[in-house]
C-alpha cells in the first residue's frame, strides 16, 4: 500500500474510532494505531476480513459488538444504509422489552435522528402532545445505565447533578454556642466580667453537627465500564457539594482520583480521572487493591466515622481468604460499609460468585446501582441513621 493511501486508511480509521466513542464504546489513541497496524499486517482482502480485523483489536467486551457492527456498516458504506439487528437482547433482563440500543446509538453519534413532521389530523379534535412529562422522566430513572443513548446519558447527567445531597449530620464531642442547652460557664464568666459583674447574663452550648466523610472505592474493571462513569458523575457532584469526600478507582491497581474530582467543570473533571488512570475497563483485584487502601490511606481518610461506598461487582480473581481479610478489616476501620452492586438489577442474582460469597458478611448493606431511582435511594440511605432490612446482606447468604 503506498504512502498516501495509508495516510487516507489511517484518517478514516481515527474518524470511525471516534464515531464509536461516540456511540458509547470506550476507545484510546492507543486503539487506533493498533488497529492500522493490525489491518497492514493481516493484509485483508475482502471486506469480511477487513471487519474481523477491525473487530479483534476494538471491541473487548460481548456487549458492545452490536454498536459496532451498526456503526460499521453505516460508516464504511454510507451509500446503503441497512437496518441490522432487529432486536437486540437488552442487558437488564428484568425490563421484558426488548431495545434497539445499538442502533439508536450509532445514529445518534452520526447524527442521522431527524424529527418528522407529522401530518396534520384528520378532525379538528384537540390533540395534547404528552411527551416529555412525568412518565418519560420516570422511565428514564429506572432505565439501565448501559442502555441509554447518548442524549439520555447527556440528560441523565444533568440529574445527578441536580440531586438533593445526603443530610448525614452527626454529633461530634466538640460545642457550638447556642440560645439553648447546657450552660456554657467560661462564656458566661467572660460576659460578667465585660460588665463589671453587675449583671450575669447566661450563656449556653450545644454539640455541634458535621457531616461525616465518605469514601468511595469504585471499580472500573471491564465488567463495570458501563456504570463507572455515571457514578464518577455522582460522587463528582457530591464533592462539589460537600468538600470531604475521597475516591478511589481501583482495577488491578488503585488509584486516588479525589483532586481530578474537585475541578469544577465535570467533563474535565472525568477527563482528568481518565488520564491518570492506566488500567481503566481492564482485569480486577479486589483483594490487592483493598489491601493497598487499608495499609496507604485508610488512616487517612477512615477518620471522623467516615462511610465507605464499595461499587463493584464483586467478581473477584484473587482468593478469597485474602479478600475476606481485607474487607473485615475495610469494615472494622469505617462507621458504615455500603456495598453497591449492579448485578442487583438481575431479578434471578444469587451469591454464588466466591468473591462476593467472601465480602457479603462483612458489609452493613448491599444496593443496586444501575439507574437513577438507585442513586437517589443511595442518597435517602446515608441519610438514615439505621440500615434498611430490605438491604441486609444476611438474606443473600441465607439465600445462596
Amino acid at each position: 500500500m503506498s504512502a498516501p493511501a495509508q495516510g487516507m486508511l489511517f484518517q478514516r480509521l481515527i474518524a470511525f474510532a471516534r464515531l464509536l466513542r461516540r456511540a458509547g464504546i470506550p476507545l484510546g489513541p492507543g486503539a487506533v494505531i493498533d488497529a492500522f497496524e493490525a489491518v497492514l499486517l493481516a493484509g485483508v482482502g475482502t471486506r469480511q476480513d477487513f471487519f474481523w480485523t477491525l473487530h479483534a483489536v476494538l471491541i473487548k467486551r460481548h456487549e458492545h459488538f452490536p454498536i459496532y457492527y451498526e456503526a460499521f456498516h453505516r460508516f464504511w458504506q454510507r451509500g446503503q444504509v441497512e437496518r441490522v439487528l432487529a432486536e437486540m437482547l437488552p442487558v437488564t433482563r428484568t425490563e421484558g422489552v426488548k431495545t434497539r440500543v445499538a442502533q439508536r446509538r450509532v445514529e445518534e453519534a452520526l447524527g442521522l435522528q431527524k424529527r418528522a413532521a407529522k401530518p396534520p389530523p384528520a378532525s379538528q379534535e384537540n390533540i395534547f402532545d404528552m411527551r416529555g412529562t412525568i412518565s418519560d422522566a420516570e422511565i428514564l430513572r429506572r432505565k439501565d445505565f448501559a442502555q441509554m443513548s447518548v442524549s439520555e446519558v447527556e440528560e441523565a447527567r444533568r440529574l445527578i447533578s441536580a440531586m438533593r445531597i445526603p443530610d448525614d449530620a452527626v454529633t461530634t464531642r466538640r460545642f457550638k454556642a447556642s440560645a439553648r442547652g447546657r450552660i456554657d460557664l467560661a462564656r458566661t464568666l467572660r460576659a460578667s466580667v465585660r460588665s463589671g459583674g453587675e449583671l450575669i447574663e447566661l450563656r449556653f452550648k450545644a454539640p455541634r453537627e458535621k457531616k461525616p466523610p465518605i469514601v468511595a472505592l469504585v471499580d472500573i474493571s471491564g465488567s463495570m465500564s458501563d456504570y463507572s462513569r455515571p457514578l464518577l458523575q455522582f460522587f463528582h457532584m457530591l464533592t462539589m457539594k460537600r468538600r470531604n469526600v475521597s475516591t478511589f478507582l481501583f482495577g488491578t491497581r488503585l488509584t486516588n482520583v479525589t483532586r481530578a474530582l474537585k475541578t469544577k467543570d465535570p467533563d474535565d473533571a472525568l477527563a482528568l480521572c481518565s488520564a491518570g488512570v492506566s488500567d481503566w475497563s481492564g482485569g480486577t483485584r479486589i483483594a490487592s487493591a483493598l489491601e493497598e487502601f487499608n495499609k496507604r490511606w485508610s488512616r487517612r481518610v477512615l477518620g471522623q466515622g467516615a462511610t465507605v461506598l464499595l461499587v463493584t461487582d464483586g467478581l473477584e480473581r484473587d482468593g478469597g481468604g485474602e479478600l475476606k481479610r481485607e474487607i473485615d478489616r475495610l469494615h472494622r476501620s469505617s462507621r458504615r460499609l455500603i456495598w453497591l452492586n449492579p448485578l442487583l438489577r438481575f431479578e434471578g442474582f444469587e451469591a454464588k460468585a466466591a468473591g462476593i460469597r467472601a465480602i457479603l458478611p462483612h458489609v452493613d448493606e448491599l444496593r443496586p446501582v444501575h439507574d437513577l431511582s438507585s442513586l437517589a435511594s443511595l442518597c435517602d440511605a446515608l441519610t438514615e441513621t439505621r440500615a434498611s432490612r430490605a438491604h441486609d446482606p444476611k438474606y443473600w447468604l441465607g439465600a445462596a
